[in-house]
């Protein structure tokens, strides 16, 4: 199968989407479909879902984990991701484009920074029930605003979607202190560049030099608020399509290996093989078993 790209779960794509903000009830759109949400990704979107109540299994690329509440889950723009709720899970999910940052007076996107660039899952368990509580009555509010659209209704969505991605970063730098270090306009940067290239470009020289620094100094600056250097982030996120295709796509081994430059196929095994100690075709196996 091919991997959908949606704008909200089942409607057609929409790559013109800006100053977007939406917030639904997990029951208003999950109980259509049986408690499920095929494996699918937004191309412009960033969700957040508050597990208030019930649990699930979330699959978040070619991986899955279970969640049960309290409980947040953070999904960045692209990543595939699906979900199998308990029946009757309660909670909600806020969708909304990167832009919206700079409504709440955060031109750089400080504030969803760590939103996007996860290092440990998306799955954050919640130890304090009364912060999913506080959660979930923002989400409320904020859904009220749209739905009645009085005087002032975008700003106050907008406020209140700034005090939800606040709470939510707050619990995810608890989480993984190293996210706080993640706020940084070169390593923004730098992934922009390598979601843009990453399929014709892999010399760190191409990117060093669009940020205007010498490979050494980049891959330093990115060692040391990553932990990997920016060579090894280029090459994760093309084995992060490599295994998206094979585990979502009936596309031919072949055709992956060319359309992701690699020299050849045996190559493209070869790397593949070493990245993740299985060759392509058993990879893709075990995906079609799990899907």
């Amino acid at each position: 199968m091919d991997l959908p790209l949606f704008h909200l779960y089942g409607d057609p794509p929409d790559p013109r989407a800006f100053n977007f903000v939406h917030a639904e009830t997990i029951a208003s759109r999950c109980s259509l479909h049986d408690w499920r949400i095929g494996v699918h990704r937004h191309a412009n979107l960033l969700q957040i879902l508050v597990i208030e109540g019930g649990s699930g299994e979330i699959q978040y690329e070619t991986s899955s984990a279970i969640f049960s509440a309290p409980a947040i889950i953070v999904v960045p723009p692209t990543a595939a991701h699906g979900f199998r709720f308990q029946e009757s899970t309660t909670g909600w999910v806020v969708t909304f484009t990167e832009d919206i940052a700079r409504a709440f007076g955060d031109p750089l996107g400080e504030t969803i920074a760590p939103l996007k660039r996860l290092t440990t899952g998306p799955v954050v368990s919640v130890g304090d029930a009364r912060e999913i509580v506080r959660l979930s009555e923002l989400c409320g509010y904020l859904s009220e605003e749209r739905f009645l659209s009085r005087e002032g209704f975008r700003l106050a969505m907008i406020s209140y979607l700034a005090l939800i991605a606040v709470e939510v970063r707050r619990l995810i730098v608890n989480r993984d202190l190293t996210t706080a270090c993640h706020d940084d306009a070169v390593i923004d940067e730098l992934f922009k560049l390598i979601e843009t290239n990453f399929r014709s470009h892999r010399l760190l020289t191409f990117y060093a030099g669009k940020l205007a620094m010498s490979s050494d100094r980049l891959n330093k600056h990115v060692k040391r608020l990553r932990g990997v250097t920016a060579g090894q982030l280029i090459r994760q996120r093309v084995l992060t399509e490599a295994k998206r295709r094979l585990a979502f796509s009936d596309q031919p081994i072949g055709e992956i290996a060319y359309d992701l430059a690699y020299a050849d196929p045996s190559h493209f095994v070869r790397c593949f093989r070493r990245d993740t100690g299985v060759t392509p075709r058993a990879f893709r196996e075990k995906a079609d078993r799990m899907i």
